[in-house]
This record gives C-alpha cells, structure tokens and sequence, in this order.
C-alpha cells in the first residue's frame, strides 16, 4: 500500500501535554474548511479515537508498532489513503516507548508513516529552557521530521514572544501556534481512564467546537497543512486473509457503560460475515435472537446502579448462556458478567454469568500492554496461540469459583491476577484483555466462527459440536 495523502502527527512531550485539544481543534476547523481529514490515534487508545471520529466525522484507526505488525499498520492506514489531510494524535512523550530506547514510541510510528511532526509544549513558567527541550528532541533522533512547535498554556504576551523567539532562533523550527492558559475553561474534563467519553459527555459536539474555537484564534491553519503536505511517500505492506463463508447474527452491547469498540474489530467481524445486531440495556431489555455476544469494555462502575436494576436481560443473559449462546467479553464486559460489583464499599448485582466478584479500586491494577499465551483447550482460540494486546482497569476479582478457570498464561501485564488471563467457562470467555483485529487477524474469524456453528446448531443443520 502506497500512502501519499499529507499527513501530521501530533505529539508532546509528556501525557497531558495539550496532544488531545490541539487535535480535536485542528480536525474541526480543516474539515469546517471543507477538507477530508481522517484521523489515527497511536497507541491503544478508545476514549481520544472516538472523540477524533466525532470531530472528523469518521472512523479513526488505531495504530501501534508494539501490538501490530508492519502489514496491521498497513491495513490500518489503508483507510487513511485518499484524504485531504491525516492527523495522527500519539501518546505520551514524543521518544516514550516500551523501554529506554523508545522502541514503539510515537516517533517510531511517525518515521514509519513518513509523517511531519508537530509537537505541542506546555510552557507552564518557562521561556528559554523550552529551546533546549524543543533542541533536545531534534538531536535526539535526526532521522525524525520534526517540523513545527505549538506553545500550550501561555501566561502573557511576553512569554509568548520570548518563548517564540527562542525556539526558532535556537532549533530553526516554525512556531506556528500559541494557545493560551485556558483554566475552567478547558472543554476536555478527565477521571480515571482519562477523558470522559465523548457517548457520556453531556455535550460532546460543543466541546469540540470549542476546541476548534480555540485552535482556530491561536494556530496557524495554513501552515499545518503546509506541514502536512511535507510528508514523503511510503510504502506499508498489508494482511492478506482469506475466511470461509460464513453467516450469523452477532450482538454487541452498545451503551454508555460499554462503549469501548474499535471500528476495526466490528468490521472485521461483519468481513467475515457476521450481521452485527446492536444492544442497547435498559430497563425491560431484551436479547434479540442472537448466534453469539460481545461485549466491549467501558464503565460498568459509573453505571453500576443502572446495570443492577436492569434484571430482566440479567436473567435471559444466563438463560443464552445456559443454551449455549457464545459469549466474548473485555475488560467491562468481564465485569458485567460477574455476580456481584463492589464499588466505594457498596455491592451491585451483575448479570451473573460467572461466579465472580469484582471490586473497584481507587488505583490502577493493571496498566499497558498485555502478552498472553492460550495454554489450554476453549472454545475461542487453538492452544499455543500468542496474543498481544492491552490492559487498563482500576477493578480486581476478589472471589469466585469461576476465578480459576484461565486459559492464558500471562507474560506481560496483571490480567485477573497470579499470572492468568482469560476466564472460559462453556462457550463464554472474559478476560481483561483488549484484542484489536489489526493485531490479532484470526479473532474475529474464531468469534464468527464460533457463533455460525451455535446457529448451525440450533438449526439443527450442524454435523457435530468440537
């Protein structure tokens, strides 16, 4: 795959840094210019890509080089070909990678893309010193374009003008933004996994027309995308998968508590032929009839109370389950299927599902990256399988009989806990670990496959069961 659409990456020097607002900003304001921006997010990231999709009016891609092979970040760009502009956000700091030499950071992934940088510094009570990080970051790696500078929670007129003048004296590189110190009226709130979804946030669209107020009075457009146009032309290879035909009816939670979904694993799932049916809990909810389920992460500890009193899809959840209805569940999906969720000392039913109790914590008990092995037999993948993926949840099983029954060894990451991952029971697995398509080519084919035989099955068409 050739890509030769201009391109930007947008990165910082820390987390925190402005990356989110001064994107979200600049995709409103070029597609308010009529432009087609399309977007990608580094890293595995739900909550900053589906706010960039809000703002461009499409899907945003993930990509990252630690989960993903060159030919899933191929197949990821292949989306991005053919706009006017691409604006990848990173993460982190600019070099921060998976150890001290910055392996799979957001400059990787830029020299990969063959994309300009431009890079967003909070110059919070400094002038000078912000020229000799700016400085810093060119000698760091020459190879990396690194092409602009945007000044973020400027203080006064003057600072402005001396941090401007510094950094393009010292490092030669265009300052083509100033956004000033915005205080309470910073329209992006955060809590605990980062920004409050764009699903929850009570009014997502006036946020990021404030952002692209905001990008609008204090950057230069014109010479972003003239950045963007400096982008060299690359080539990335692609997957290559060839699936049997196959057909079902593959439900998904669709809810505020379970939101977190990458376009590219539901399109996977409807490649490889399944008619993806859209759940939506509430009070008398019902399942539709289904061949399988999946249920995304999210936060089932915000809506706890929500998801208690809904008791009706609790009971037909373990009634499908109990006929054999095939169940995929992460991270808040693992939660939900629990009996029982402890959260600030108070204790709410879940679907029971599992004989689990999950209990939310002040503190992360798992962070980043995972690295799995499947070490015994489930329904869902071959034992031996690798999987690469990640983990971010502030909740931990403290109980159950169903707590031990794991199929992954873990080598990387906390998972449920004394190196296990990945809870099976019958033909439903729950695990904290996020999979993405791109990363993992043949999950959606063992999902899909998985519930065309259950709906073989109850057709009475199936030839055995293994």
């Amino acid at each position: 795959m050739r890509m030769n659409s201009p391109r930007v990456v947008v990165a910082g020097l820390s987390g925190d840094s402005g990356k989110t607002l001064l994107s979200l900003g600049l995709v409103r304001c070029l597609r308010d210019r009529g432009l087609d921006v399309r977007t990608a997010k580094k890293g595995p990231d739900y909550i900053d890509a589906a706010w960039l999709a809000a703002a461009s009016g499409a899907p945003c891609v993930n990509l990252d080089t630690f989960m993903m092979s060159r030919e899933g970040i191929g197949t990821g760009a292949q989306s991005l070909e053919g706009a006017d502009v691409v604006l990848v956000e990173g993460n982190r700091g600019l070099y921060d990678g998976v150890d001290a030499a910055g392996t799979h950071s957001t400059a990787e992934l830029a020299k990969l893309l063959g994309a300009p940088v431009l890079l967003i510094v909070d110059v919070t009570k400094t002038t000078r010193t912000v020229a000799a990080q700016v400085l810093g970051c060119q000698a760091l790696d020459p190879k990396l374009n690194l092409a602009g500078v945007v000044l973020n929670r400027v203080g006064t007129a003057r600072q402005e003008a001396l941090v401007r003048a510094a950094v393009e004296e010292i490092t030669g590189l265009p300052v083509v933004g100033a956004i000033p110190r915005l205080g309470g009226e910073d329209p992006l709130p955060g809590r605990h996994l980062g920004l409050v979804t764009v699903a929850e946030h009570p009014d997502g669209e006036r946020a990021i027309s404030r952002a692209a107020e905001i990008v609008a009075r204090h950057v230069d457009l014109d010479r972003v995308v003239n950045l963007a146009r400096r982008a060299s032309t690359v080539e990335l290879p692609v997957l290559r998968l060839d699936s049997e035909p196959r057909s079902c009816r593959l439900g998904y939670l669709a809810d505020p508590a379970f939101s977190f979904y990458y376009p590219e694993n539901l399109e996977s799932l409807r490649r490889d032929g399944a008619d993806l049916i859209a759940v939506e809990p509430g009070a008398g909810a019902t399942l539709p009839p289904l061949d399988g389920l999946y249920i995304g992460g999210g936060f089932p500890e915000v809506h706890a109370e929500r998801l208690a009193d809904d008791r009706s899809l609790a009971r037909e959840l373990r009634a499908q389950t109990a006929a054999g209805l095939p169940i995929y569940a992460e991270c808040g999906g693992l939660m939900y299927l629990a009996r029982e969720l402890v959260v600030d000392g108070s204790s709410y039913p879940m679907a029971g599902v599992l004989d689990l109790v999950i209990e939310q914590t002040p503190q992360p008990q798992g962070h980043g990256y995972e690295v799995a092995t499947v070490d015994r037999d489930n329904p869902f993948f071959p034992s031996g399988t690798s999987l690469v993926g990640h983990e971010f949840h502030y909740s931990r099983v403290v109980a159950g009989e169903d707590a031990s029954a794991t199929v992954l060894a873990v080598e990387r990451g906390r998972g449920v806990g004394d190196g296990r991952d990945g809870i099976v029971k019958g033909r439903v697995w729950a695990s904290y670990l996020h999979l993405h398509a791109l990363a993992t080519p043949r999950w959606a084919e063992g999902l899909v496959g998985l519930a065309s035989r259950f709906a073989a099955q109850r057709a009475g068409t199936a030839v055995a069961w293994t």
